[in-house]
Order: C-alpha cells, then sequence, then structure tokens
C-alpha cells in the first residue's frame, strides 16, 4: 500500500469536485477526514440547521465506512460553527445521539465566521482498525 491513500464514500457529494479536495486520506493506520457539512447530493446546503448538522454526521459516517471505519474508531473531532452561541444546545442534541456513551471522543470547537454557505462542520482522525 502507498503510504497515502484517498478515500471516497459510495455517496460521493457533488462538493469533492467543485472544490477539489478528498473525503479522507488514509496514512497508515490514521484516517484524516476532510470536513464533512450537511450538503444534499448536488452540494446545496440543507437550510434547517439541526438537520444540516444531521447530515453532517451522516457524511461522515459514509466516508468512516469508505475505510473500514466506525464511530468507535475516532480519536479527534473538530467542528467549526458559524455561530457557536446559537448553535451549540443544537449540534449537543445531534452530537448526544451520535454518541451516546463514554468514553466520549476528544471535540475541539472552533467559532467561524465562513463556511463556504454551511453553518457547521466537522472533521475528524480516527485509527483504521487492524
Amino acid at each position: 500500500m502507498s503510504k497515502r491513500e484517498v478515500v471516497f464514500p459510495a455517496n460521493r457529494h457533488a462538493l469533492y469536485e467543485e472544490h477539489g479536495y478528498s473525503a479522507a486520506i488514509r496514512s497508515g493506520d490514521l484516517l484524516f477526514v476532510s470536513g464533512q457539512v450537511g450538503s444534499l447530493p448536488d452540494g446545496s446546503t440543507e437550510p434547517d440547521f439541526t438537520r444540516q448538522v444531521e447530515l453532517a454526521f451522516d457524511n461522515l459516517q459514509a466516508t468512516l465506512a469508505a475505510a473500514g471505519c466506525t464511530l468507535d474508531d475516532i480519536v479527534d473531532v473538530t467542528t467549526f460553527h458559524t455561530d457557536p452561541q446559537n448553535q451549540f444546545d443544537r449540534v449537543m442534541q445531534v452530537k448526544q445521539k451520535v454518541f451516546p456513551v463514554k468514553p466520549y471522543p476528544n471535540w475541539t470547537a472552533v467559532g467561524v465566521t465562513w463556511l463556504a454557505g454551511f453553518d457547521f462542520e466537522i472533521k475528524v482522525i480516527a485509527r483504521v482498525p487492524q
């Protein structure tokens, strides 16, 4: 296997081609997942914020699955929020559904001013099972 392997989920959305990036890169036993957003299949933004967060997690899970990973393989999470004070409660509601029990992944949340038309983005690093 090469040192770097590009990973794309089966439900590859239009943003990968439009913006020229990979859904994830596998390097050794680590998977570096690009920021996943709540995009519809055509690459457009889901207008409902809570549903946008749910779709971002759905896209994340599809990308993890394409590399043979699950949510349990995540070791690091970074999320980006355009309006953290007003969005964080809804993000936490979705997070509790996705990660209902300990041990929770470590997590860094960052407030930003722009996410290419989206309001939430999640990127992770996961360990690929052997």
